[in-house]
């Protein structure tokens, strides 16, 4: 009897535990569920990629413009369901990469130059009649050098007439403006269109006589290049060129320099070589503002502008510390997200280089080069200047500034 009644204790107690661990464990169930999200569909994973996506069309891998839009994903980029993806897309450069943004289903915005809706007006006036309306700059990005690299038997370019001369890929940006300079100095050469590192390997190997690009220094092929391969640098300016008229190429473009840092290889240190550049702009397309890829591009706008500082460090490209998001392009009209981030934000840095005085846009600035011009006026006796000549002569100034700061910071 004992011995029964014993067991149906231990029964009893066996049962009162498993109802207790049922009493605890069955209400969690509902809590497990509710703290786990619901998978989600094909179909809204599909909306999330693509809600978040903007593409940019740069022009070759080894283009200072590809890395650029690299450093811009690489800081803005947020995978989040409300963030926003930076897609770079290989395209060719130059005017092809405005027709890509124009005409392509999938492009956004793309890395131009300055040079391009009037080359395109002048080219097709019809087809490009409005161009200006429905492709605008976001910012300017950088200044884009025009390399010549010659085997050293080549001294100036008229040694290139009638010799192989690599003018980059066709309708790159290298081309178009190639086309313009060579054009412009009546120099006839037979012109090759291979990728810039073909073409290094022909310049050395003595199969052509030069090559050229037009980006911003440093180029990653050329930073390759020593001078025991045999090639140099050649200068572009009235010194060099004395017999030429440069008048309408310095009324086109900027006078620029390449200098020992750019390629310590084959630039003696505290020398440079004269040369010419173009701006290189970030443009998109002008969507309807109602549309989604209108919003998309606003928000990659919010999104970069607000990183702007993010950019100053020896991981990005070295020519972000030319960057001012301010600094406006005669003959573009602004995006209008960008317009008005700007206007919105006119207290908050707006260079990748704060530590930099030479803000382009400021007042004191602007008025210290009015007093320049009407000093200039008065020297030269020339009353009225083009808006290009004006450009050129800020060029100069801005110039003069950069030396004497460099100057006083070495004399410290």
């Amino acid at each position: 009897m004992c011995a029964s009644n014993a067991t149906a204790r231990n029964l009893l107690m066996c049962l009162s535990f498993f109802l207790l661990l049922a009493s605890l464990t069955v209400p969690l169930r509902p809590v497990l569920a509710q703290s786990q999200k619901p998978p989600v569909s094909y179909d809204e994973k599909k909306r999330q990629a693509n809600d978040i996506a903007v593409t940019v069309v740069v022009s070759g891998i080894s283009c200072t413009c590809a890395r650029f839009t690299e450093d811009i994903r690489n800081v803005v980029n947020d995978l989040g369901p409300e963030g926003i993806r930076v897609l770079p897309v290989l395209g060719v450069g130059g005017l092809q990469n405005v027709n890509d943004v124009l005409f392509l289903k999938n492009i956004d915005m793309g890395v131009v130059d300055e040079d391009n809706l009037r080359l395109l007006k002048k080219k097709d006036p019809v087809l490009y009649a409005n161009v200006e309306q429905r492709i605008q700059y976001i910012t300017k990005l950088y200044n884009s050098e025009f390399h010549v690299l010659a085997r050293n038997d080549i001294k100036s370019y008229d040694d290139l007439r009638g010799k192989r001369v690599n003018f980059n890929l066709k309708d790159s940006q290298t081309e178009v403006t190639a086309d313009t300079v060579f054009s412009a100095l009546k120099i006839q050469a037979q012109r090759s269109y291979y990728d810039n590192d073909e073409a290094l390997k022909r310049l050395i190997s003595g199969d052509i006589s030069a090559m050229i690009i037009l980006t911003g220094a440093p180029q990653v092929t050329l930073s390759k290049v020593k001078k025991e391969d045999g090639v140099h640098f050649l200068p572009l300016d009235q010194e060099a060129l004395p017999t030429h008229d440069l008048g309408e190429l310095f009324a086109s473009y900027l006078p620029a320099d390449i200098t020992h840092d750019h390629y310590p290889n084959l630039i003696a240190e505290g020398t440079t070589v004269p040369t010419i550049a173009n701006r290189a702009l970030l443009v998109a397309y002008t969507w309807p503002e109602s549309s989604p890829r209108y919003k998309k591009i606003a928000k990659f706008v919010d999104a970069f502008f607000s990183k702007i500082d993010q950019f100053n460090n020896s991981s990005r490209h070295p020519k972000w510390r030319e960057v001012n998001l301010s600094a406006e392009m005669p003959g573009w009209t602004r995006y209008k997200p960008a317009a008005e981030w700007l206007a919105a934000h006119r207290n908050q840095i707006v260079s990748a280089n704060p530590d930099s005085t030479l803000d382009q846009s400021s007042p004191e600035l602007k008025l210290a080069f009015e007093k320049f011009m009407q000093k200039y006026a008065a020297s030269s006796g020339q009353k009225t200047l083009s808006t290009r000549e004006r450009e050129l002569l800020f060029a100069k100034f801005m110039k003069f500034l950069a030396a004497s700061k460099a100057e006083q910071a070495a004399a410290r």
